[in-house]
């Protein structure tokens, strides 16, 4: 069972990354298997490429047993899929954070009404997958941002703007683009820090949503839940978020394998995107079809593959107005599908329409990047095949 030469020496996918971790700390699969709570043959399989590692609970659960960080196991291979453009751009982000954590954000002090413009110009590009521009703009903004609250002019405006970008631009760009656990995190922690100065509930209840899924990224479970538990945000005060915070609260449980806790999230936000209806404040997307979102990426986390299947084709995808929303949606299917016998073609194809939408949601998300591994892994040379391989080398994957 435990062939240590039955893989080259690769880092681009999960699962050989973990082998390559494994045998460096000198331990059987059958040893990291127990520690983690599965088989030495399902371990196996994830080392050789034949299973995708595609849920928080077990990525958590083998880097624990491997005494490491789950992003050790998730992070991009180096260099990363792509022309490079976007590794330069999380450089400049990640400077440009950096600056502002130091207090020396070297921006220019601009007027409140032409940063909102900015900010809102920025979050607009990201829901619609134009991630070149995000990257091109962010760091700039994130600097004139900092300067201009520094200079301590209409404040109050400033720190909702801050609040709001960290959340919706620079962190979920960065999560977006495969960028490490830390940077994203320290994306969290801004927004945190212009809620905690403005003190008001709607911005900490961004910031709460923020802090949460950077705490998942990093297998922190119960800090996430605590993220979200600290202060109470109803929804007479702000209706839309008070349903996403419910369902950031869902996922949480669920990674934590908590499914009953889960499950009662879920009913109590679908109950209150019923009386919300569709929406984008805070450029969130609450609504009863994110909602149904939700429930699918429940499902697939707790490994209930032909559930998730069924959710995916009980919703509509041309209803799924926010792009990066709608790849997200083809994505998490073919996650579905690719567990069904029989069904690899409509799982590539999934996958091929997630690409048309967004490559980046493809191409350097880890978890997509293994479900294409799998796929191709366990294609036959076809049609099907062929689309797969091209998948995979645009995604830098071994073909």
């Amino acid at each position: 069972m435990d062939d240590d030469t039955a893989l080259p020496a690769d880092d681009r996918t999960i699962g050989r990354r973990l082998r390559s971790i494994r045998t460096a700390r000198g331990k059987s699969q059958e040893v990291i298997a127990g520690l983690a709570g599965i088989s030495a043959s399902h371990l196996s399989r994830l080392e050789s490429g034949e299973r995708a590692l595609d849920r928080r609970s077990l990525t958590v659960a083998l880097a624990n047993a491997l005494q490491i960080a789950p992003s050790e196991l998730t992070g991009l291979p180096v260099p990363a899929p792509g022309d490079g453009s976007a590794d330069a751009a999380i450089d400049a982000v990640r400077r440009a954070v950096q600056a502002v954590t130091m207090a020396v954000p070297d921006g220019q002090v601009m007027p409140v009404d032409q940063l909102f413009v900015r900010v809102h110009e920025v979050l607009d590009a990201k829901q619609r997958c134009l991630h070149d521009q995000v990257g091109a703009t962010l760091p700039t903004l994130i600097r004139d941002l900092r300067a201009s609250l520094a200079a301590g002019h209409d404040d109050g405006e400033l720190l909702r703007l801050a609040a709001l970008l960290h959340h919706a631009g620079t962190g979920a760009y960065l999560h977006g683009m495969g960028a490490p656990a830390d940077l994203c995190w320290s994306a969290a922690r801004l927004s945190g820090e212009a809620a905690e100065r403005l003190d008001e509930p709607v911005s900490l209840g961004i910031a709460a949503f923020a802090q949460a899924n950077g705490l998942l990224s990093w297998g922190s479970f119960d800090l996430a839940a605590q993220a979200l538990h600290r202060f109470d945000l109803t929804p007479g005060d702000d209706p839309q978020l008070a349903g996403m915070l419910t369902l950031s609260a869902s996922l949480v449980a669920a990674a934590d394998s908590r499914p009953a806790e889960a499950d009662a999230a879920l009913e109590q936000a679908a109950e209150m995107a019923e009386h919300a209806g569709e929406g984008n404040a805070h450029y969130m997307s609450f609504g009863p079809t994110n909602v149904a979102m939700w429930r699918l990426s429940a499902a697939l986390e707790v490994g209930e593959h032909e559930r998730a299947v069924e959710l995916a084709e009980s919703l509509t995808p041309e209803r799924i107005v926010a792009p990066t929303r709608r790849a997200n949606y083809w994505v998490n299917y073919g996650r579905g599908l690719s567990r069904m016998r029989g069904r690899l073609d409509e799982a590539t194809g999934a996958m091929r329409e997630a690409e048309r939408i967004s490559a980046d949601k493809v191409q350097r998300n880890p978890v997509a990047r293994d479900i294409l591994a799998e796929l191709v892994a366990r294609s036959k040379r076809d049609a099907v095949g062929r689309e797969l391989r091209g998948m995979a080398f645009r995604a830098g994957l071994p073909v």
